[in-house]
Formats: C-alpha cells, sequence, structure tokens
C-alpha cells in the first residue's frame, strides 16, 4: 500500500512567501547598513557606479599554483605510463 501524504496546506505557501519577504527585507537592511559603514554614496538608479583598477602582475602560475600543477602533471604522466606498460 502507498504511504499516504499529507494534504497541501495554503498556509505553507503563504509562510514561504512572507519567509522570502522578510529573507529580501533583512537582505536590503544589511545592504544598507554596510554601505553606510563603508561611506559610501546614497544608491542612485541613474547612474552606474563602476569601482576597479587594473594591473598588471606578470604571467604564468604563482608559486603555489606552479607546484599544485606541477604535482598534477606528475600524477598523470604516471598513470600514462602504467597504462602504456600494461596497467590495470
Amino acid at each position: 500500500m502507498p504511504p499516504r501524504r499529507a494534504p497541501a496546506s495554503p498556509s505553507t505557501l503563504t509562510r514561504s512567501v512572507t519567509l522570502g519577504a522578510l529573507r529580501d527585507a533583512r537582505r536590503a537592511w544589511r545592504t544598507e547598513q554596510a554601505r553606510a559603514h563603508a561611506g559610501l554614496p546614497e544608491p542612485d538608479t541613474d547612474t552606474t557606479l563602476v569601482i576597479g583598477h587594473w594591473a598588471y602582475l606578470g604571467t604564468g602560475y604563482s608559486p603555489g599554483a606552479a607546484l599544485l600543477a606541477s604535482a598534477i602533471w606528475h600524477r598523470r604522466e604516471l598513470d600514462r605510463r602504467f597504462i602504456a606498460e600494461g596497467g590495470c
């Protein structure tokens, strides 16, 4: 016999919308608090605030990334050799 499921309650749908509205209000409040704390200007819907600065840091891997890439390459090379020699 299949399990019985409880009927869907309209209050569940209402509650989920309410929780979504609370999350949105909380997000807006936190955003406003962070903006005020950082001393940023009031948001203007007619303009776009662009904050950014590009600086050339060089090419290639960082030392940590180079070590990781080398370890991955070495492991894959060992796997290739093992298979070439008739490994599993």
